[in-house]
């Protein structure tokens, strides 16, 4: 399974402060990941991507005088490169451990809203038009999981159900661009056109982007369940169905299961005024690759920034919250909405323990434990703390500002 990063965030960050730089960064996750246990296929190298929305640059002119700046600062607001609402996305097949331009990149480029992704094929061949996140205008899409009985039918069911439009956008073969196809044609049904040039600078709203991402998954568990008897029973179809979409100015993840007894893959968020890296490591200029001990601090009750990733970032427990199973996350305006997705695979008793198992078969973690790693007594010392942090509960907040 595949590991991702969210950074949303009132100014714009260095890439390079959440992608490369930590220590347990998503570039040190493709190769290191504490909390995958598959122990088979032990790395995120099929590929990664990068997509965020870059910042507005100015044209700049020469300047002599005081009276010449004030001109300037007047035709610097004119001239304003629009640079459009689309995202710019950067994927390569090399594994992120081993991409030497992904380094350069993220050292060198700054954005408010940010999306990263490692992956570990399930579906689809390797190839860069199977790496996240996935776009269409505005839109930007990640999965980590997988959709149950895809090669059984569903894929032949969700095919077939989507509009003309969003079906000829699928450029490459994985069950996740599909899923973002079916999550198109769902914002179609409630009356939201994804191509919608107006919306596409503006925003969708974060109300339009949860209804279409809860009608998604509806719709995949109902092809789930279209499925032969025989099939249902003789073959696991369940889903792991972490989402993440956004369009720019709201975010919407899901961590799923499509199971009323079992955990769905660990998924995490943590909010503050500022994501810094500790004096400790700020010896060099220059900073070294995974290498950098950052914390998310605090000094009020705002969110200036929020992360949201599939493993966490840093070994501090109280820096990270555990998104519970079954649920949404909204971010709008830096605060952080959780709503239970209320289906037939919400478990309503509060007390209840699900089973780790179908999550640890699939090469995941719910967040009770990690893969053992000794290889140094520093490792060790990080590995407790992240069994500290993996065993942490959180139930559901309304908000988190």
């Amino acid at each position: 399974m595949c590991r991702f990063l969210i950074y949303s965030g009132h100014s714009p960050i260095l890439l390079s402060h959440l992608i490369t730089s930590p220590t347990h960064s998503i570039l040190t996750q493709s190769y290191d990941s504490r909390l995958r246990l598959d122990q088979t296929r032990p790395h995120n190298g099929d590929g990664f991507g990068v997509g965020y929305y870059p910042t507005a640059p100015s044209a700049r002119r020469r300047t002599t005088s005081d009276a010449d700046e004030k001109v300037e600062s007047r035709r610097q607001q004119e001239d304003v490169i629009d640079l459009g609402p689309e995202p710019c996305i950067f994927t390569s097949t090399i594994p992120a451990w081993n991409c030497k331009n992904l380094e350069r990149l993220a050292s060198k480029t700054i954005s408010p809203l940010v999306f990263a992704h490692v992956r570990a094929s399930t579906e689809g061949a390797l190839a860069d038009s199977n790496c996240h996140p996935f776009s269409r205008g505005a839109l930007m899409w990640m999965h980590n999981g997988g959709i149950g009985g895809w090669k059984m039918g569903v894929k032949r069911k969700l095919v077939a159900e989507v509009n003309d439009r969003w079906f000829e956008g699928v450029g490459g073969s994985t069950d996740s661009e599909w899923a973002f196809a079916l999550f198109m044609d769902s914002l179609e049904r409630l009356g939201v056109d994804a191509d919608d040039e107006v919306k596409q600078r503006d925003g969708f709203g974060h109300t339009a982007l949860r209804k279409a991402m809860l009608m998604t998954i509806d719709r995949i568990n109902g092809f789930r369940k279209s499925l032969p008897e025989a099939v249902r029973q003789s073959s696991d179809t369940r889903s792991l169905l972490n989402f993440a979409v956004t369009d720019g100015k709201s975010v919407v993840c899901t961590r799923y299961v499509s199971s009323k007894t079992d955990e769905a893959a660990s998924l995490f968020f943590s909010s503050g005024t500022s994501w810094r890296e500790q004096p400790s490591t700020l010896g060099s200029r220059t900073p070294k690759i995974g290498k950098g001990e950052y914390k998310m601090e605090r000094r009020d009750k705002g969110a200036d920034i929020v992360l949201i990733a599939s493993e966490p970032l840093t070994f501090e427990r109280d820096n990270w919250v555990t998104v519970p199973t079954n649920s949404v996350l909204t971010i709008h305006n830096q605060t952080v909405l959780i709503h239970p997705i209320l289906d037939e695979y919400y478990n309503h008793t509060p007390s209840f323990t699900r089973s780790s198992r179908f999550a640890v078969e699939k090469g995941q973690t719910i967040g009770d434990g990690m893969a053992e790693k000794k290889s140094t007594k520093a490792a060790m010392v990080r590995d407790s703390s992240m069994d500290d942090l993996a065993s942490g509960t959180a139930g559901v907040a309304l908000a988190v500002g």
